[in-house]
């Protein structure tokens, strides 16, 4: 395995016991076997953690980390990251799905074009698993292009840990990705793209009409007060990435 870098696996965990099993199979299911797994259970409720521990024994190497309360995916993610031994690190949420190869293929591209930050296309499923839709990236973006639309899907990233965690998630309880790859954009960073499919993102009722209110908040204060951008533009941005949020959604019904 000397050759073979060590991956770092972080989730989170709030409430998706209906499809976390699936998903913990999938990176079971890895070609890529050098990894290990950093759980964070991010819920104060516990009713949930009898079953994730049952589900964690299948992994030799793994870190359960559990929250007092219910963080949220940013802070949650934060501290995962701090005890992530891998050179590289990859994001997977509790509902998602990754191919067989997904690890194997990525890492291995990553190593041969010396890249830092990558992502990929990937299919869109329902709570059924069945295809609904696909994503396809054919840019490394700019953060002009991406700042209108965030074509970059969590559970598709891998990234050298050399970039974390000196930049961190943004503390907001919606788009705490799209505003870390903007702050990677910004600092010179390239994020590159994957045109295969290694993933599958779950549409579900609750990851997109539920919080609306508070994603239109979270993308202000991400352009308003993250990005520091001033009202006006902050404003048409929050109106720009809706209305390319509803033109994707369209498309998927």
């Amino acid at each position: 395995m000397k050759d073979i870098p060590l991956v770092s696996i972080v989730i989170t965990y709030y409430r998706k016991r209906k499809y976390i099993k699936k998903t913990l199979s999938s990176i079971l299911n890895q070609s890529y076997k050098n990894y290990e797994l950093i759980f964070v259970f991010d819920d104060e409720n516990k009713y949930d953690l009898k079953f994730i521990n049952q589900l964690l024994k299948k992994f030799k190497k793994k870190k359960l980390i559990i929250n007092k309360k219910n963080l949220g995916a940013a802070k949650s993610r934060n501290i995962a990251v701090k005890f992530c031994k891998g050179s590289y690190i990859a994001f997977i949420d509790s509902d998602d799905i990754w191919f067989k190869k997904k690890l194997n293929k990525q890492i291995n591209f990553m190593r041969k074009n010396f890249c830092h930050f990558t992502f990929t296309s990937y299919n869109i499923i329902n709570d059924k698993n069945m295809i609904i839709g696909k994503r396809k990236v054919n840019i490394d973006p700019s953060y002009l292009q991406l700042i209108n639309s965030n074509i970059i899907g969590l559970s598709t990233v891998i990234i050298n840990k050399k970039l974390l965690p000196k930049i961190k998630f943004p503390n907001l309880k919606t788009q705490e990705d799209f505003a870390l790859w903007l702050k990677l954009l910004k600092n010179g960073n390239k994020l590159t793209h994957i045109k295969e499919t290694f993933s599958s993102w779950r549409k579900t009722k609750s990851s997109l009409s539920s919080n609306t209110f508070q994603k239109i908040k979270d993308a202000f204060n991400l352009f308003y007060r993250i990005q520091n951008k001033n009202l006006i533009f902050s404003i048409f941005s929050v109106l720009v990435l809706g209305y390319n949020k509803l033109l994707k959604i369209t498309k998927l019904n």
